[in-house]
């Protein structure tokens, strides 16, 4: 072991932090999700529902933790955005197949493909020395994303048409702003490149 690496003990503390930790929980609670929908019943779909709502707050609380503890690290940059995506991703999926008379699989096709490029892009940028901060846009699409997954969830098991539409309208919301967004991450990143 050369001088300058950290001692084994350091490394993990700073890799099994509690926000590192929030965010591999939200990975974790997918197949959870996933398994409660396999059967869909308004029983299990507020239970999902419940699954889904605690997932998306450790994805605040992970950010606020690191900022306020001084526990950003390299290994947060990496699972927060793939815990969020991974979570937004697999609820689309199950919507598409219980709920396919508002979430039509174009829209999940649209929203899922929009996450790759802007991810792949930011990766290309990252290799040429550019770095692309997150939008603004992006905070307001993922807000519409857990909206219009809880609103429908909470809608199969109430069945309330204010539900039922509060849901679409944040699903095409969620779906404007995805395009909008990765236009703006396409642009910014054209711009720095010229």
């Amino acid at each position: 072991m050369g001088l300058d690496a950290p001692p084994v003990e350091e490394t993990t503390l700073k890799i099994f932090n509690v926000p590192n930790l929030l965010s591999l929980s939200r990975i974790l609670s997918v197949p959870v999700f996933i398994v409660l929908m396999l059967e869909p019943s308004p029983v299990r779909a507020l239970a999902a529902g419940i699954v889904f709502s605690l997932a998306s707050a450790t994805d605040w609380l992970d950010g606020y933790l690191a900022r306020k503890w001084g526990q950003v690290t390299k290994m947060g940059k990496l699972l927060d955005p793939i815990a969020d995506k991974i979570l937004i991703m697999s609820a689309l999926v199950v919507l598409v197949e219980i709920r396919s008379d508002i979430v039509r699989s174009w829209m999940a096709i649209l929203i899922i493909g929009r996450e790759f490029a802007v991810t792949g892009l930011r990766a290309i940028a990252s290799s040429d020395g550019i770095i692309i901060p997150a939008e603004t846009v992006g905070k307001y699409k993922v807000g519409a994303q857990i909206t219009a997954v809880l609103a429908l969830l909470l809608d199969y098991y109430l069945t309330r048409d204010w539900l039922r539409d509060l849901g679409s309208y944040s699903l095409w919301i969620a779906m404007i702003l995805s395009v909008y967004s990765a236009v703006q991450y396409f642009r910014t990143y054209w711009k720095q490149l010229n």
